[in-house]
């Protein structure tokens, strides 16, 4: 087994948070838990580049009005720019636009896109597939020019991390199964990618030393799945386990420190298997959720510079 090497600036927050008093989040009333969720975020809300306007919105979805944010880069405000569609982590029963804010602000400055990031219902009150409609809605939406002339959809990404990565994953294989125009790319921040629990970094890393525990991630699957019959979980639920044939080039993120490592390099090697190109970037010394730790951690910079670089390169081709 090689050896575990931890990332100096990740190695000083982990002891901070470490610290301080251990909160169950599932044994507490969800609108508590969700409450914690958002504080426990709040002061790691950080964009270490410059950016353009931010607009509130909202966004028509299958069961209601959803609420929405645009991200512009910094430049011409009247540049037609083109789109990342981001759904944001937090196991499909956590966070929000807020809570992802520095994350989706900082791809838009890094990437020169405009960055959509919206609040899907949420599990276990709204399973699968409301989430996924939801990502659905947002993507016809922009398709629609929901979203003004600033905006060009037909360049379009889609982008998550977490669940919100599964959720982008999802998106791109119901678009595909239904003879929809796809978007040109993806770029997926440490994805859950199917309820598997017995991976070799689920037991390295699954204890909860880490931030992110593997029975956490039972949890979050079966509020998300309705249920624990994780075996029967569909296609578009668990990507993993999908036709993963005919998508477009992706970018895959991993971090070296997560339980979900594995969900990662398995999707890479199923990616390949079936012809689709893609890059994969694995972070060593880092955890789970480490993108949201930017304003303190230069890795999580570093890894959002590159995917921003993917995404310019990707949508500024020519087709």
């Amino acid at each position: 087994m090689t050896q575990m090497v931890i990332d100096p600036h990740q190695k000083m927050i982990l002891d901070r948070i470490r610290a301080l008093p251990a909160v169950d989040m599932r044994a507490l009333p969800l609108a508590v838990a969700r409450q914690t969720f958002e504080d426990n975020q709040r002061p790691w809300v950080h964009c270490p580049v410059p950016t353009g306007s931010t607009t509130d919105l909202s966004v028509p979805g299958p069961a209601g009005p959803i609420r929405a944010r645009l991200y512009r880069p910094a430049g011409d405000p009247t540049a037609r720019v083109p789109l990342v569609v981001f759904a944001h982590g937090g196991g499909w029963t956590f966070g929000s636009v807020d809570t992802h804010e520095g994350t989706a602000r900082t791809i838009a400055g890094f990437s020169g896109c405009a960055v959509l990031s919206f609040d899907y219902r949420l599990a276990p009150e709204h399973p699968f597939p409301a989430p996924l409609d939801d990502v659905l809605a947002a993507v016809a939406f922009a398709r629609g020019c929901g979203l003004g002339d600033g905006i060009d959809a037909g360049r379009m990404a889609l982008a998550g991390d977490s669940a919100g990565a599964n959720l982008a994953l999802g998106a791109m294989l119901a678009l595909r199964d239904r003879g929809l125009p796809m978007p040109m790319t993806a770029a997926l921040f440490y994805g859950c990618f199917a309820p598997i629990f017995d991976t070799q970094s689920n037991t390295r890393f699954g204890d909860g030393s880490f931030l992110l525990g593997t029975a956490n991630m039972r949890w979050y699957w079966a509020n998300f799945l309705g249920n624990d019959d994780f075996a029967a979980a569909p296609p578009h639920a668990a990507p993993l386990t999908a036709d993963l044939a005919g998508l477009p080039p992706l970018y895959l993120n991993a971090a070296g420190l997560d339980p979900l490592l594995d969900d990662t390099l398995l999707t890479s090697a199923r990616l390949a298997a079936a012809g689709v190109r893609h890059r994969l970037d694995v972070w060593p010394g880092v955890v789970h959720g480490f993108l949201r730790l930017a304003r303190e951690l230069p890795t999580a910079v570093a890894a959002l510079a590159a995917a921003g670089d993917h995404l310019r390169s990707a949508l500024n081709q020519k087709t």
